[in-house]
């Protein structure tokens, strides 16, 4: 599974909980979307990830909220491969709608990964999916969520999830 976070906005821990923090623990690889704030809820982040399992990586871009250790350290784009998908990931505070279809076609994405907005969401695009995790941390006024990617019979399943497992959204990607 690839689990997708965002916005975590903490200061010293990872703020995983419930079904989110087991998301973390089962991946095989996970991707964040920038605003973790410090350096430390990174490598907290970073240490969770990988603790039960032998380590799956975290891939990850500063937000516009990272301190500048952070913003020197990681990416503002990434690309990632998993399941035979193209995965581009940004923060999203700099990009329109329109930035991210040409962000997309530039890359061969076929899923754009983007936080900021701290409201969780897929939308299908002319060329892409566009997956907005939400925050599980600091959903400020919506669900505290994350994203899920698993290989199913159909396909690529995207699903976001509460906290508590429920399901907030999911779409297929047929490969």
């Amino acid at each position: 599974m690839l689990t997708i976070l965002g916005d975590t906005h903490g200061v010293d821990d990872h703020r995983l909980d419930g079904r989110t923090l087991t998301a973390v623990r089962e991946a095989d690889h996970v991707i964040h979307t920038g605003d973790f704030t410090t350096e430390r809820v990174y490598e907290a982040l970073t240490e969770e990830s990988g603790r039960d399992h032998g380590g799956a990586p975290l891939s990850a871009v500063h937000g516009n909220s990272d301190d500048a250790v952070l913003q020197e350290r990681l990416p503002a784009t990434l690309t990632v491969e998993y399941e035979g998908l193209r995965v581009v990931v940004v923060h999203g505070h700099d990009h329109t709608a329109t930035a991210l279809g040409l962000l997309a076609r530039q890359e061969d994405a076929d899923v754009v990964v983007r936080g900021h907005t701290h409201r969780p969401s897929i939308a299908e695009t002319e060329s892409c999916l566009v997956v907005n995790p939400g925050s599980h941390a600091d959903p400020r006024g919506t669900t505290p969520a994350h994203g899920e990617l698993t290989q199913g019979e159909r396909g690529v399943m995207i699903r976001l999830r509460a906290q508590g497992g429920s399901l907030v959204a999911e779409e297929t990607i047929q490969i």
